[in-house]
């Protein structure tokens, strides 16, 4: 009996072959496989691109951050600039005139030691001229009639001069 049930099956599958219902059956089927494939392959495609499209709209969003963030930054720059420049313009005149007292004081040291300097030179011509005096005085004493050691010296009015000069230098 198998082998009749068997012989039976055979026959309907070769009648169905020689119709062409099974081609059509196995193409439909085939159909059906691709469509399911080709919707599989677009779900894939789409979770593929969610990722993608989440980064894309965080990188846009976090731009957005940014340039409000910078936005604002600038706004405060502007506040603060707009707010010290009274202190900076104050600042500056202090400066001006701490650079112009630092000039005065400069300018008054230059003096001094300019007269600091001519008095260094008077001193020195003064010690010099001593020095000449004693030696021309030595050289009178051996031929004048003062004893040696009187202690009588004469002084010209070029050493009054530099005396005096230098008794008003000190005294100021």
């Amino acid at each position: 009996m198998e082998k009749l049930i068997e012989f039976g099956r055979r026959a309907m599958f070769y009648a169905r072959v020689l119709s062409g219902y099974e081609e059509r059956r196995i193409r439909s089927y085939r159909l059906q496989i691709q469509q399911r494939l080709a919707k599989a392959e677009e779900r894939k495609a789409a979770l593929r691109k969610i990722p993608e499209q989440v980064i894309l709209s965080e990188v846009r969003r976090m731009v957005e951050e940014m340039q409000s963030l910078n936005k604002k930054l600038e706004e405060t720059e502007a506040a603060i600039d707009e707010y010290f420049s009274p202190l900076d313009k104050e600042a500056e005149t202090i400066m001006k005139i701490q650079l112009e007292g630092e000039e005065k004081s400069m300018k008054e040291m230059v003096k001094t030691m300019q007269r600091q300097a001519i008095l260094e030179k008077e001193e020195a011509e003064r010690i010099a001229n001593v020095g000449d005096v004693d030696a021309k005085q030595h050289m009178q004493d051996k031929s004048s009639p003062n004893p040696p050691g009187t202690g009588i010296k004469l002084c010209n009015a070029k050493e009054k001069s530099t005396f005096a000069h230098s008794a008003v230098a000190l005294l100021a």
